[in-house]
Parts: C-alpha cells; sequence; structure tokens
C-alpha cells in the first residue's frame, strides 16, 4: 500500500527488453533521486508514476525493476528514459498523508488542458467513462502516483467526429506540488496514470453486488 504522497523524483535511466520477443517487458534501471534506500530490500515494492513494482536490484542510489508487457500496456512513462514520481510501500508506524493507494492503474486518463491559474494550477484530465462512476467532488484520485483531490467532475458524452464518451475532471495543484512532482511537466494530451479511490471501488462493488 501506499500514499500517493510522491517522496522523490526519480529518473529512468535506461530500458532494457527482455527476453522473449514482442510479448516480452522490458527491464528499468531508475535513478533514486533523493529517495533513501537503505531500508529497501530485493523483493520490497516501490510505486513509479502510481505502479507498484517490484525491485529485483540496488544499490545507494539507483534500483532495477522489471515491468511486464502486461504493465507497458496499461500505464503511461515506464517504456522510455525520463523523470518518475517514486514513493516506497507503506508501513504502519508511517502518517497517512494522502490517501490509502494500491499501485495498481486503473486506467490511464489524457490531459485536456493544464495552465496556471494565480499562484496555482489547474489541470484538467478525460478519464476513461467507466471510471466516471468513481470520481466524484472533494473525492480522492491518483494522477501518475500523486493524491490529489477532485474539484469539478463532468460526464462527456461522445461527439460527432468520433471522439468517445469520458468522464472530465479538474484539479488545482499548488506550487509545491508542482515543485516535488514531476506533474510540472504535462502538457495537453499527455497520458497520465489514474488509480480510483480504493473505497469507491468498494462501495461501487457492494451496490452492484446488492443489485442481483
Amino acid at each position: 500500500m501506499f500514499t500517493g504522497i510522491v517522496a522523490a523524483v526519480g529518473s529512468i535511466k535506461s530500458v532494457t527488453p527482455l527476453a522473449g520477443g514482442n510479448d516480452a517487458g522490458v527491464r528499468l534501471a531508475i535513478d533514486a533521486g533523493g529517495l533513501p534506500l537503505a531500508d529497501v530490500a530485493l523483493g520490497d515494492s516501490i510505486a513509479i508514476n502510481g505502479a507498484c513494482m517490484t525491485v529485483v536490484e540496488k544499490d545507494e542510489s539507483a534500483f532495477t525493476v522489471d515491468v511486464s508487457r502486461e504493465s507497458l500496456n496499461r500505464t503511461a512513462g515506464l517504456d522510455q528514459p525520463g523523470e518518475v514520481n517514486l514513493e516506497k510501500a507503506l508501513t504502519l508506524a508511517e502518517r497517512l498523508g494522502g490517501h490509502l493507494v494500491s499501485g495498481h492503474v486503473d486506467g490511464l486518463g489524457a490531459v485536456h488542458s493544464f495552465e496556471q491559474v494565480g499562484e496555482s494550477y489547474k489541470l484538467v484530465v478525460d478519464a476513461p467513462a467507466e471510471l466516471g462512476k468513481f470520481l466524484a467532488y472533494k473525492g480522492s484520485v491518483v494522477v501518475n502516483g500523486v493524491s490529489l483531490t477532485v474539484n469539478e467532475v463532468e460526464d462527456v458524452a461522445a461527439s460527432g467526429a468520433g471522439k468517445p464518451a469520458c468522464c472530465r475532471f479538474s484539479i488545482n495543484l499548488i506550487p509545491h506540488t508542482i515543485a516535488v512532482t514531476t506533474l510540472k511537466h504535462l502538457s495537453a494530451g499527455a497520458k497520465v496514470n489514474l488509480e480510483i479511490d480504493l473505497i469507491a471501488r468498494y462501495v461501487e462493488r457492494m451496490l452492484s453486488a446488492a443489485k442481483v
């Protein structure tokens, strides 16, 4: 489990295809940035842009993970070098600064717009329509591993131009969040990893099961 509070911005230094052809995944060598690794053991979990991955190699300042083809198909930002948001798995002795996060990406969103408004920034994301029922005003959502609060939410119908239906939500990002995460690099059209709120997931399941 994680909290969605980014501990450090690291960077993918290399992407190496694993044996097995086009269906195989990749091995990522990651510079941990300011993330302390002294208490990380082989087999431990680290969230990379919101996706939970297992450490297979490490030294004092870097670590390596293997990413399956399935994970690559369902995430963004794990297939090429670049900055990534990092968070070690939560322990029971830590503060829960964000919200309960599993590190399992539920879908890919697309940035609709990203602009500065006063001292803050407004991020608007188009999420897959099927995730819309899990998004609510003042509810929680994870974008590229960052726990955020939804300020507005709107279900958008499919257009005649072939644009699929989506759930459009907006988020206010304070300067601190911009400074300590990779969200500063987003622009319109960028793909982002989304994870819905854990409680919303179970509530939806209970309500749907009650109708059977």
